[in-house]
């Protein structure tokens, strides 16, 4: 009969006459000190990498509550003030802050969810202005990091929208103007009970009318609508390139009545007559003749000649002098 070796586990003897405290493992400690101790900025929550010694290690720094965060945050802070910058352990210091703190800035980016971007850029952006509140921060100050960093966060997103959002760039003082008007607009709509006028946004906005003019101009350039996107949704086939003008061939015409009416001025009387005859009122040769008194044949000639002259006229850009018989 085998017998089997069954291995205990060690287990730690507390002090004579005092009780063991037991340990929290879900939240790190922010005064642990490892072992060993990295010589560059490792990344948090990287496996492999050694914290450096008297720092906290985080196996995922985004995993941890919002209320650990929060006090995590204060340690490390405290921590970041005492270091030197460029050093590994005030680039692991720093990271993990910014790590930490990554759901204030889905937070943020939240309230810009409507927009036409895309979420991971608006978080990217927002990550920037995280970064920028961690640089700033002062724990001497005794505030809350997320208070301090949420406006800054919130203004970097908004700055991103003011300068790349635009279909069409337009000055920062008209940027800004839209939005006055835009508040503005649904402010005294339901005051008065309609649309203000140009002069009544003036008069709240202090502006002068011009510039509420402008205003409403740019405020055209935010947006670009597809040329191929419907007009009303009733009728799908009614674009905005069906709408838009095109070249008029008669506009050829007209040039060239423009540029023979010089050069039909100076025909004498009786050309002048046989064009018109023939052009305006569509008469043939033969009845143009008898109008005339003259021959079809004839007719013809001083047709040929004149219709000659006209069109060496126009290609010389001289001017045409009277036909003689």
């Amino acid at each position: 009969m085998s017998s089997s070796t069954h291995t205990q586990p060690s287990v730690r003897a507390a002090a004579p006459g005092t009780a063991e405290t037991p340990r929290r493992t879900d939240v790190p400690d922010p005064t642990a000190v490892p072992a060993a101790a990295s010589t560059g900025p490792p990344r948090p929550g990287t496996p492999g990498h050694a914290v450096p010694a008297g720092l906290p290690e985080i196996p995922d720094p985004r995993s941890v509550s919002p209320m650990d965060a929060r006090a995590l945050s204060t340690a490390l802070f405290e921590r970041l003030a005492v270091l030197e910058e460029g050093t590994p352990e005030y680039s692991y210091v720093r990271n993990t802050l910014v790590e930490l703190n990554l759901s204030l800035v889905k937070f943020a980016a939240l309230r810009f969810a409507g927009r036409a971007e895309p979420m991971e850029d608006i978080i990217q952006v927002g990550t920037i202005g995280l970064i920028k509140a961690i640089n700033r921060f002062e724990i001497d100050r005794e505030v809350e990091f997320a208070s301090f960093a949420l406006p800054t966060v919130v203004g970097e997103i908004k700055r991103f929208f003011r300068d790349s959002s635009w279909s069409v760039r337009v000055p920062r003082r008209l940027q800004e103007l839209r939005i006055d008007l835009a508040k503005a607009l649904d402010l005294l709509e339901q005051q008065l009970g309609r649309r203000p006028t140009t002069a009544e946004l003036s008069e709240y906005l202090h502006v002068s009318e011009e510039e509420v003019l402008e205003g409403e101009c740019a405020a055209n350039g935010y947006t670009a609508q597809s040329l191929d996107a419907t007009v009303n949704d009733e009728d799908a086939t009614n674009s905005v390139t069906r709408r838009l003008g095109r070249e008029d061939p008669a506009f050829d015409i007209v040039d060239s009545l423009e540029a023979l009416k010089p050069l039909i001025a100076g025909l004498d009387e009786r050309d002048r007559l046989i064009l018109s005859l023939r052009f305006r009122e569509e008469l043939t040769q033969s009845e143009i003749g008898e109008r005339l008194g003259i021959s079809q044949m004839h007719v013809s000639r001083l047709l040929a000649r004149i219709l000659q002259r006209l069109r060496a006229g126009i290609m010389d850009d001289a001017p045409v002098l009277p036909a003689q018989d």
